[in-house]
């Protein structure tokens, strides 16, 4: 008789968990920790060419020390990072080091369009191509983890869902920020000019009328 009724009691639990949202609450969790598995993982791709790319370009412009010193830092300041992604502070920290690479990484980019011969070795081209490649795999992760925290963060603060994640622990989730933020709400500085006045040409005096010749 007991078993019975434990077996009852566990029962009406699952039933009233599922209708009070645990369920849904594990799958958005865990599809929030997928997505930002896979934003670690574009950004190691793209910490995985690093080297080789730094490499290529030193045979070909040696002279630009600073900015390949500067990438190859911002590459070991983001390895250097163990970061949490539950954790706003962390993950503020995280993005902060990878925007750093990021400029840095841009900064190479433009430093190797004065050297003709690195443009046309292969193996500088492919590495381009993947790193082109892997920037749009980081942009497309990082705005499917951001879609899913939002998902998840909704859920958990509407009823019933809100007492569930209450009784259970389950907190908001920190998402990504924009990106020079304060740059992007101030309203660009578009300066057509004023058109100049043309100028109106003088007046010309009226002539003179000629005086008629004296009698002989």
């Amino acid at each position: 008789m007991r078993s019975f009724l434990r077996a009852v009691s566990l029962l009406c639990l699952l039933v009233l968990l599922s209708g009070c949202g645990y369920n849904q609450i594990q799958q958005k969790d865990e599809a929030t920790k997928a997505a930002w598995s896979e934003v670690l993982n574009q950004y190691k791709r793209r910490a995985d060419l690093i080297p080789n790319l730094v490499n290529t370009v030193k045979g070909y412009a040696a002279q630009e020390k600073d900015v390949l010193i500067r990438v190859t830092e911002a590459r070991a300041k983001v390895g250097q990072i163990q970061v949490n992604a539950s954790d706003a502070q962390s993950l503020a920290q995280f993005q902060a080091a990878q925007g750093e690479l990021s400029s840095a990484l841009s900064r190479l980019m433009v430093v190797t369009e004065n050297y003709p011969n690195l443009k046309s070795d292969q193996s500088f081209r492919d590495l381009q191509a993947q790193l082109e490649g892997t920037e749009n795999r980081i942009t497309v992760a990082r705005g499917r983890y951001i879609q899913s925290v939002q998902d998840y963060n909704t859920y958990i603060r509407q009823f019933p869902a809100l007492i569930t994640a209450k009784l259970f622990g389950y907190q908001a989730k920190p998402n990504f920020t924009v990106e020079n933020e304060q740059q992007i709400q101030q309203a660009p500085n578009v300066d057509f000019g004023q058109p100049q006045p043309q100028q109106q040409p003088a007046p010309q005096p009226p002539p003179q009328p000629q005086s008629a010749p004296a009698a002989g």
